[in-house]
């Protein structure tokens, strides 16, 4: 349930030779900044404006004038950048994108039609494709004692990384104000409940209930 593989469509993403290189997606989280920099140097400037120091922005996307583009970052195709949102850098937007006012990314990769449309904070994560959060709904990356990031899978795994996010799969909905812990992972379809405090290994086509409880959806509208 935590393997690249399992959780995303690697069709629908700049990064997708990048990522088959690796098992699991936190492996990747180091090197999203390089393979920003190797992308960027192969853009044609056709297609893509330079808009900074390693900023590439798709001539198709929109980004309000009151948006910062901290590089290396990539801004794909027909994705909207709006009023406020602070990319820090390291962050390789796809295409159909929404990042929105008050948006902070950093060292992230969004699959296409992700939408992180209000008050967000995504940071040593991944968000596949058309996986959604809800208005104030964060990834935390560091754990409050600093110690490396484990993975909750039986048994557990160990990072060996101080900062990884949320490892978010295809399709998957983050109910708003709801939290993801250090190394959450949650498979594809997954919905989360709003307000919830997010942590361990959501399996696909799941729901994240109030209290931690996740049931699997049954298809009648749960």
């Amino acid at each position: 349930m935590v393997t690249i593989g399992e959780l995303y469509d690697l069709n629908q993403t700049m990064a997708g030779d990048y990522l088959r290189k690796f098992t699991y997606p936190w492996e990747a989280l180091g090197g999203i900044s390089d393979l920003i920099l190797e992308l960027g140097e192969s853009l044609s400037p056709e297609e893509y404006t330079c808009a900074g120091e390693h900023v590439w922005v798709h001539k198709t996307a929109k980004v309000a004038p009151t948006a910062y583009l901290g590089g290396p970052c990539i801004i794909g195709a027909g994705t909207e950048v709006r009023h406020g949102a602070f990319i820090r850098g390291s962050a390789l937007v796809g295409e159909n994108c929404v990042v929105g006012n008050s948006v902070e990314l950093k060292n992230v990769i969004l699959f296409n039609g992700v939408q992180v449309p209000h008050y967000n904070y995504v940071g040593d994560s991944i968000l596949g494709y058309k996986a959604h959060m809800g208005a104030g709904s964060l990834t935390s990356n560091v754990k409050s004692d600093k110690s490396l990031v484990v993975i909750h899978t039986q048994p557990p795994v160990e990072t060996g990384r101080k900062k990884v996010g949320a490892l978010v799969g295809d399709f998957v909905e983050v109910g708003c104000n709801s939290v993801l812990n250090p190394g959450t992972v949650v498979g594809r379809r997954s919905n989360v409940y709003p307000l919830s405090c997010v942590r361990g290994v959501i399996p696909a086509d799941s729901i994240y209930k109030t209290g931690g409880v996740i049931v699997p959806k049954t298809g009648k509208g749960e």
